[in-house]
């Protein structure tokens, strides 16, 4: 028998070298070979899909929409873009016991009567998730279990009972008999998760891949994993918070960076349906440093409250910190702030916090971040019924940001009398309820909090 033949194959693109590099030429990512057993090619993994198409022209193609299959939770059907699609494949990944299993265990319940699902797991036996379930209080009597790792067996079993949607939990777990290498491998990942998804596009199977993450949090495995699929979901939460995030980072079939908000109790996981209420703390009194701002998550206004600690600064080079927001973005809106407002805060410590561990990446928090920088620096609380966007560019102006109408009609919504917004995002008609405060420049902004 041939000695089996050692490749290195990197964890990023999944090209294969014939000995170790620090870096791969292919994509020139660093320290991402890592050692694996050749694989001997084999025609027969791959059968044809169907006879080959001719060709067409673009303009006589006949735009069809896509119809979606609502799951039943409302969170999870915004995030997939309306609901599951017929052939499609979504991956959904996040830290161990976080939630994943146990949001596709209620999903698969609350749409097992309507649709023909079957759970395959390959990290629990089937009296470990019947325990679950009954934990949950969920009827999980139509759903068919089947405790299996093996691909072929898996793809077998999908072939002859043609379920609706079938859930692997999880694509690490699984192995092909056609790989010598390990399950969880970057070769043994790749082929498992092309060979479900061939079988959902010709039998019109719904695959829900769960898929584990790294140490520092992204999808294990190749990169390839998250091309070949239609929807990536990634699951996030803290573990000492009840909250859980999910978020949308792509979606062949809706939009992308929609987020669904969850609270994890007793009886499994629970729909937010005003996640602004987690974002916001509720004072009993007004405290400086407090600013509320809205920033969109896909098509959902949230209200955030930005947080900010100015504190005279103990050593040669004061900290700058932020949580939930973009260092770098920090210290140049410090700049902007002592160049075009003349407040200084070169001695003085910053801190930033968003409330509830939110990540914010769009710009239109600048504003906020900055009137609650100078709230803590003079130690005068802004209003607690004031709203503020707009993004802040070098030469203090405060820029437009999209979907003003929507942010301001959410703050109007939640009980807010007062917002601070860019000229550009003024609303030509008046919306009951609240006054609209709009600024061109810095300044102005922050004279209006120093003068109401």
């Amino acid at each position: 028998m041939a000695k089996a033949k050692t490749i290195y194959t990197c964890t990023e693109c999944g090209a294969s070298e014939p000995k170790w590099q620090g870096q791969c030429p292919s994509c020139h990512a660093w320290n991402t070979l890592v050692e694996s057993i050749a694989e001997i090619t084999s025609v027969s993994r791959f059968a044809p899909l169907a006879e080959t198409a001719g060709l067409q022209k673009l303009a006589e193609v006949e735009a069809a929409e896509v119809p979606r299959q609502p799951t039943g939770v409302s969170e999870f059907d915004r995030v997939l873009g309306g609901g599951l699609v017929a052939g499609g494949v979504v991956l959904i990944g996040g830290d161990p016991g976080i939630g994943k299993s146990t949001l596709l265990l209620q999903t698969l319940c609350h749409i097992g009567g309507a649709r023909k699902a079957i759970y395959v797991s390959g990290e629990e036996s089937p009296q470990q998730i019947a325990m679950r379930a009954k934990r949950l209080g969920l009827d999980a009597s139509p759903i068919s279990l089947l405790a299996e790792i093996n691909l072929e067996k898996i793809i077998g079993m999908l072939q002859k009972h043609k379920p609706d949607i079938a859930v692997i939990d999880s694509i690490q777990t699984v192995y092909s008999e056609a790989l010598q290498s390990a399950p969880g491998s970057v070769a043994q990942v790749r082929e498992c998760s092309a060979q479900l998804t061939r079988l959902a596009k010709q039998a019109g199977i719904t695959v829900i891949l769960v898929g584990h993450v790294t140490k520092e949090g992204a999808l294990a495995g190749p990169r390839v994993l998250e091309h070949i699929v239609d929807t990536v979901l990634y699951f996030e939460g803290d573990q000492s918070s009840s909250f859980r995030l999910i978020r949308a980072f792509k979606n062949r079939f809706g939009a992308v960076n929609e987020l669904g908000v969850f609270a994890m109790t007793e009886k499994g996981l629970r729909e937010v349906t005003n996640p602004s209420a987690l974002f916001l703390s509720h004072h009993s009194e007004q405290v400086a440093g407090s600013c509320i701002t809205v920033t969109m998550e896909g098509t959902r206004p949230l209200l955030i409250e930005i947080q900010a600690l100015v504190d005279e600064a103990h050593a040669p080079n004061p900290k700058r910190l932020c949580v939930g927001l973009e260092q770098n973005r920090l210290a140049m809106l410090l700049a902007v702030l002592h160049r075009h407002a003349g407040v200084a805060c070169f001695d003085q410590d910053v801190f930033i916090n968003a409330v509830g561990g939110v990540k914010i990446s769009e710009p239109a928090v600048d504003l906020a971040v900055l009137l609650s920088i100078t709230s803590s620096l003079k130690n005068k609380p802004l209003d607690n019924k004031l709203i503020v966007f707009g993004e802040v560019g070098l030469a203090g102006e405060v820029r437009p940001v999209q979907r003003g109408q929507e942010r301001l009609k959410e703050a109007a919504k939640l009980g807010f009398t007062k917002a601070i917004v860019p000229k550009a995002n003024a609303p030509k008609q008046r919306i009951d309820g609240i006054e609209v405060v709009a600024v061109e420049r810095l300044e102005q902004a922050l004279n209006y909090v120093k003068n109401y």
